[in-house]
């Protein structure tokens, strides 16, 4: 498992954006506790967000800005490149 028990990730992003999609394949290949915010539903998310997405937010604040890809994200969480079984 890449992530410790109770983490929880988010990922902003909305729906036509192709960008978004490739971020969302790309998260459900591993092996987080995530969900998907459209930030189209929130005023504020979309001021925040609109021209950033897709970011992926930890519970804690950090933020990881597109463009990223498995490796980055392993890092970004501190997780190891192979996990053990």
């Amino acid at each position: 498992m890449m992530t410790m028990p109770g983490e929880s990730y988010f990922l902003f992003g909305t729906v036509g954006c192709h960008l978004c999609e490739e971020a969302q394949s790309l998260v459900q290949g591993l092996a987080l506790e995530w969900r998907y915010v459209d930030i189209a539903a929130d005023e504020s998310l979309l001021e925040r967000y609109g021209t950033r997405i897709p970011v992926l937010r930890d519970e804690k604040g950090r933020e990881l800005a597109w463009p990223f890809d498995e490796e980055a994200v392993r890092g970004w969480i501190g997780a190891p490149k192979f996990p053990c079984d």
